[in-house]
């Protein structure tokens, strides 16, 4: 486990289903994806279900919220739509879900609660806010249990929204000048954290293309389940009432991780799919590794690659490490627990054992940890390429002041 100065790894709780508390669906995907279509068949075929909608976008005016009114015709002693706009419900409108979920689960009208959220949310944050207390201690957990993440993939437009590196302050779409993520960094987020995801579009793409797809979003998420449709057709018995959210599950979801804990699941071979992981327990060269990162050469279709290194020239260290498409960020990643005075470990016993289960001397828990996910990679090629980005024996036994000396390009870590 590595050290973090800025992140509770308690935080995540499990919310209990309870009969008493309104169950929450979700509603994530990428901007044109096919949300509000979903989202309007669900109204239009609720099968007597009494269905609450909120529907959260960053525009001044709500143009989601328009279409489903202009697509159905709300009984309000059945659904109740609220609109949400100018903000994103995992930050300022934070305060303002409570008070709307709160309304809406203690009215005692509605059998579930759907709420839509904005193209450039990632799912995490907005079930985060289920954790979120008020001023008096109140959270919607209480009131309400977030019982499925869905989200929407469209099957036209994802390959090439992934693979283009662009950014969303490029597309017009952001959450303001300090954005900096990627379209790939959302889209891989929003796929990771599914329970559902929603294959739309696929009566505008052959069956190849779907299957192709559907391999690609497995081998990003092994646990979701994944349904191809067309039109927002889907039955909502997938999407509604499935109690398939759990906070601890869905943190230990993303395929890179099952894989860095060697749980690997076999891809579909026919799409040449595959991931694997590379540990060692010796720093990298910085130059070596630096132009391991940069190299041009074809190691086959990287999808996702994502981890933890080691710098010998920043031996304290834990650089952070991921990719999604054709976007990749590093930067620091936190302090290993060798480099820090025992005084400043945590008490907590079963934390403490998990230190132990990755010490191993003479460096303790300092060690490389890298997850690829890829269509047709050189698994061999790519390991022995890391391998000789190692220092070689003579220099480990130089020791770490002679290690700060070699040549190192990357950028400076911000607060080191």
């Amino acid at each position: 486990m590595l050290y973090y100065n800025n992140i509770n790894l308690k935080y995540f709780e499990r919310i209990p289903m309870k009969s008493n508390k309104l169950p929450v669906t979700v509603l994530s995907g990428f901007l044109g994806a096919g949300k509000t279509t979903v989202l309007s068949h669900i109204l239009n075929n609720r099968e007597g279900k009494r269905v609450a909608v909120i529907v959260n976008d960053m525009s001044e005016v709500n143009i989601d919220a328009s279409i489903v009114k202009s697509d159905v015709s709300l009984n309000h002693s059945e659904e109740k739509l609220v609109e949400m706009s100018n903000g994103c419900i995992c930050c300022t409108l934070r305060e303002d879900l409570l008070l709307e979920v709160n309304r809406l689960a203690t009215d005692g009208s509605f059998d579930y609660l759907l709420i839509e959220s904005t193209g450039i949310s990632e799912p995490l944050p907005v079930a985060e806010t289920f954790t979120f207390a008020d001023e008096d201690g109140v959270s919607l957990s209480d009131i309400a249990s977030l019982d499925t993440m869905v989200t929407v993939v469209d099957a036209v437009n994802f390959s090439k929204d992934y693979e283009e590196a662009k950014y969303l302050q490029e597309t017009g779409e952001s959450l303001g000048e300090e954005d900096e993520r990627s379209v790939a960094d959302l889209l891989v987020d929003q796929v990771e954290f599914a329970d559902v995801i929603l294959v739309s579009k696929t009566d505008l793409v052959d069956e190849e293309h779907v299957a192709n797809l559907t391999a690609i979003l497995k081998s990003l998420n092994t646990s979701a389940k994944i349904i191809p449709i067309n039109k927002g057709n889907i039955d909502i018995d997938e999407v509604l009432g499935t109690q398939l959210f759990n906070f601890e599950k869905a943190q230990l979801a993303p395929g890179w991780l099952k894989e860095m804990r060697g749980e690997h699941t076999p891809e579909t071979e026919e799409y040449g799919i595959s991931s694997f992981s590379y540990h060692a327990r010796r720093p990298f060269h910085p130059q070596k590794f630096y132009n391991f990162l940069h190299t041009t050469e074809n190691y086959g279709k990287l999808l996702r690659s994502k981890g933890y290194f080691w710098l010998a020239s920043r031996p304290e260290c834990a650089g952070q490490w991921s990719q999604a498409g054709g976007i990749a960020h590093y930067g620091y990643g936190g302090m290993f627990w060798k480099a820090l005075p025992k005084s400043e470990w945590p008490e907590d016993e079963e934390y403490l054992a998990s230190i132990e289960k990755q010490w191993m001397e003479p460096f303790g828990d300092m060690r490389q940890e890298l997850v690829f996910i890829g269509q047709n990679l050189d698994e061999a090629t790519i390991t022995k390429t890391l391998d000789t980005c190692l220092l070689d024996d003579e220099s480990l036994i130089k020791g770490v002041d002679y290690w700060r000396t070699l040549p190192d390009p990357f950028p400076r870590w911000e607060g080191l």
